[in-house]
């Protein structure tokens, strides 16, 4: 029975052991701009005449070797309830999502999901996430298209390529 009972044991510890294997790895975003190898990530608003139509960008560039997929989403940091700002897409040179500013009111945490396959993307597994609590202070506003383009091209450009 204890001979049972230890091969029980270490057969449940090491099914733990690759179910947190399976858990991506997390990273916090906590200004306008983040790097980390294989990803780099700038933010900037796009001012509209109301806020209604003032719009947050979020400007990615992936490696698209390590994480051929990208989704965005937005999630209630209490129910958990997600909803997706950016659907599955596959990872370019550079990837963009433009959303309302308002949605960050009942979604403020924001999840950049890679992953390393399409099998991993119908799976919803990914390899990393980075998240940012809200739009982070630091995030600059522009009045337009032009300056926000430029913008986020440079700040992209001093990061370097991931």
């Amino acid at each position: 029975m204890s001979a049972a009972r230890a091969i029980l044991t270490a057969l449940l510890a090491g099914s733990a052991v690759l179910a947190r294997a399976a858990d991506p790895i997390e990273l916090h975003g906590a200004s306008d701009a983040f790097a980390a190898p294989g990803i780099a990530i700038a933010w900037g608003v796009l001012r509209g005449t109301t806020e209604d139509t003032t719009l947050v960008v979020l400007r990615i560039a992936a490696d698209a070797k390590r994480f051929t997929h990208i989704a965005i989403a937005g999630v209630d940091p209490f129910t958990r309830r997600r909803e997706l700002r950016l659907s599955g897409q596959a990872t370019d040179s550079s990837v963009e999502m433009r959303t309302p500013r308002a949605g960050f009111a009942d979604t403020p945490r924001t999840e950049v999901r890679l992953y390393a396959s399409s099998a991993a993307l119908r799976a919803d597994s990914p390899e990393l996430v980075v998240y940012f609590l809200s739009i982070p202070d630091t995030t600059p506003e522009f009045a337009d298209s032009a300056s926000l383009g430029a913008y986020l091209a440079t700040r992209m450009a001093t990061m370097g390529k991931p």
